[in-house]
């Protein structure tokens, strides 16, 4: 395998992701990169289960990919970081930690399904993170496939201004190649794998076809790009080269999206798309410097892309391998990063000791001296580092934005089968949750269960089967449960007093607080007290009570959301007041607006889209009106139709199994969090009832 060790020049460097729907190609597309830059020597395939990218046992067995792999490769004197994301939506975490720290993205389309649900999904990620992209529009020698259907979806369907580069040669069985609009040219594939594609002239029979896309493609340049748009009205004559650099200028500002087309399970298309990735997304240099906050004075700094500025690295990904260790994943903004050297984490205010510095190539690496800024390496030793935290260097104290994640949705209680089991599960729990920050891990007092909750079905039950197989433990696993959350739905003022005498000092805390529903801002807290009634430091102590009776002091014991308290009032004593005297009367407060407040049970709700053949959408209806759900819009394309709803989570629970039986095993679905409404209050108080144990 060829060395890649030595740093490369930054502008022969791209950072770029693999994202899409589940099943669109990533990783089929990522495996034929591989083996076009010479990084492997035999295309892996996801049936027989020998890809690269999805190394793991339960990517394997699954067919699917569940943690972001990260590889380097060149191609033409280019160095590529490159990272192949999962379409699912229960790892949706992985997408998101990836666009953080990427430069640009190639968005893969199933070009019979075109936009789907997670495409949606990942392109709105992008779209917070300003990512520039490429689309390449895959599959297109399926029956069924239309390069141009898919081409509006993504106008329509994710608000983008798509421009076509390629347009296919042939159409499903027939589909041969590409013709470039670019270059004029028709790419053409009619050997073996590992054959270069020939570049030849444009057949008579489709010139008329690239003569018109070719203008289009010249408009859609004009209308965002001056330089084009001068050239056109003078009209001059437009060249390869000034397309090139219109459409990577269009690519890097957001203002244009490029198309490619081909079928990489056929190795069709893949050569070109490499060539694009050089040709329109970013390098280091061409993105805004990154932000960060000095530590010292709170002032934002950029860091600077020089190799002998102060360090910036974020670590935006943690990986407990069985094998090697620790790993830590760094994308580094500023400065070099050299092993052995120590570092200040300045998100936890601790000093780490850089271990040995790691070229990732999925599950296997390459030991290098030093990275610079620019650069993705992994970074073994690093024991206090997590997700989100920022290393610099110890004289230039600064804190990069960290990374926000979902919150978890879904949750069970795990126990283990043996005494001998248990401390071997809590250290697998813990490993896992360090991977994986939409995976948290709780202790219930009252049943003495330990309960994980995650993102959905799928995966918790991927972290369940690795806590088996990777760490050797036996567990029990009880059924889903769902995360359900409490608010008020209407103002009103409460009391809340906490006298204690034992003999001695006492403990006396009065507060009078005014709640009122603060939808979709979360909790805030307002001192609204006058004259000096209370002191400053009992009124935070007030709001701390409050904020953690949120937690648990719901009605119906679960977490409450969205509440605005405000001070108005409160009495202390001079001997017997304190910070915990006057943090109980916060809570008891909280508890007594709730009962004047109009509390109500709140749950998650998911958006579903259902892909099926039209002779089962009539019982797809019918069952989802049936789960509580609602149909919001329905698609059809031929004779497949997709159904788009929301439906509430706990009506979602062993929804494969009913799905398949309806429709033969042909229909498919997806679903992704849409948001919390308030339950029936029907429902509402069987779920009190449920919770508080008079359920069984």
């Amino acid at each position: 395998m060829v060395s890649l060790a030595q740093n490369f020049p930054k502008e022969k460097i791209r950072n770029i992701g693999i994202i899409a729907h589940i099943d669109a190609g990533k990783t089929t597309t990522t495996e034929r990169i591989l083996f076009y830059t010479g990084r492997t020597y035999k295309i892996g395939n996801i049936d027989e289960g020998t890809t690269t990218m999805d190394w793991m046992d339960q990517e394997r067995a699954r067919g699917i990919t569940i943690c972001s792999a990260a590889t380097t490769c060149e191609w033409n004197g280019y160095r590529y970081n490159l990272i192949d994301t999962p379409g699912h939506v229960d790892f949706t975490a992985e997408v998101e930690r990836s666009l953080r720290v990427l430069d640009g993205g190639v968005v893969v389309f199933d070009g019979v399904a075109g936009v789907e649900a997670q495409s949606e999904t990942v392109w709105r990620q992008a779209d917070r993170y300003g990512v520039p992209r490429i689309c390449f529009v895959n599959k297109l020698d399926r029956t069924g496939a239309d390069f141009f259907r898919c081409v509006g979806m993504i106008e329509t369907r994710l608000k983008a201004r798509p421009i076509v580069i390629q347009l296919p040669l042939g159409r499903e069985s027939t589909f041969v190649g590409m013709i470039d609009l670019v270059d004029g040219k028709a790419i053409v594939y009619d050997g073996k794998a590992e054959d270069a594609p020939k570049r030849l002239d444009i057949p008579e029979s489709e010139k008329a076809n690239f003569e018109e896309y070719r203008q289009k493609l010249i408009e859609s340049l004009s209308e965002i790009d001056d330089h084009i748009m001068a050239a056109y009205l003078d009209g001059n004559e437009i060249s390869s080269a000034d397309l090139r650099a219109a459409l990577r200028r269009a690519t890097i500002s957001g203002k244009g999206i490029p198309v490619l087309c081909g079928s990489s399970l056929k190795n069709k298309g893949v050569q070109p798309l490499l060539d694009a990735v050089i040709e329109y997304l970013p390098s280091p240099l061409d993105k805004a410097e990154a932000q960060a906050t000095d530590v010292k004075t709170g002032n934002t700094v950029a860091c600077s892309l020089r190799d002998d500025a102060p360090l910036a690295a974020l670590a935006f990904k943690i990986v407990a391998d069985p094998y090697v260790g620790r790993l830590v994943y760094l994308r580094v903004y500023s400065g070099t990063i050299t092993a052995g050297s120590t570092v200040l984490n300045a998100t936890r205010d601790n000093k780490e000791r850089v271990g040995r510095l790691l070229l990732m190539h999925a599950n296997h690496h390459e030991e290098i001296e030093s990275a610079n800024a620019g650069s993705i390496v992994a970074t073994m030793g690093s024991k206090n580092t997590f997700t989100g935290d920022t290393l610099c260097d110890i004289a230039n104290p600064m804190l990069l934005e960290a990374i926000s994640f979902p919150t978890p949705v879904i949750s069970v209680a795990v126990e283990p089968k043996t005494r001998a089991d248990r401390d071997k599960m809590i250290d697998g729990l813990n490993k896992l949750a360090e991977e994986d920050p939409t995976f948290k891990i709780s202790f219930n007092d009252e049943t003495g269960q330990t309960v994980i909750a995650g993102m959905g079905e799928l995966h918790l039950d991927v972290l369940v089967s690795r806590l088996m197989s990777e760490f050797k433990v036996g567990a029990n696993v009880g059924a889903p449960k769902v995360a359900y959350k409490e608010t008020i739905t209407a103002s009103s003022k409460a009391e809340g007093r906490f006298v204690r005498q034992s003999g001695g000092r006492g403990q006396y805390g009065h507060v009078v607080v005014e709640f009122a529903p603060n939808t979709g801002k979360g909790f805030e807290f307002v001192d609204n007290i006058r004259g000096g009634a209370l002191p400053r430091e009992f009124i935070k102590a007030a709001g701390e009570g409050i904020k953690e009776a949120m937690e648990t002091g719901g009605l119906a014991g679960y977490q409450v959301v969205d509440v605005k308290a405000t001070i108005v009032d409160g009495s202390f004593h001079e001997v017997d007041s304190s910070d915990m005297a006057f943090k109980m009367a916060g809570s008891i407060a909280l508890k007594s607006g709730l009962q004047k407040c109009g509390a109500v049970v709140l749950e998650p709700v998911m958006r579903v889209d259902v892909v099926t053949p039209e002779q089962y959408m009539g019982d797809i209806i019918g069952d989802l009106n049936a789960r509580r759900g609602r149909v919001e819009s329905i698609d059809s394309a031929g004779d497949t139709t997709t159904i788009h709803g929301i439906v509430p989570l706990s009506k979602t629970f062993g929804y494969t199994t009913d799905l398949r039986s309806m429709t033969q095993g042909r229909a498919t679905f997806s679903l992704e969090f849409f948001q919390y409404q308030q339950v029936p209050a029907s429902l509402a108080e069987e779920i009190r009832a449920e919770n508080a144990g008079k359920i069984n």
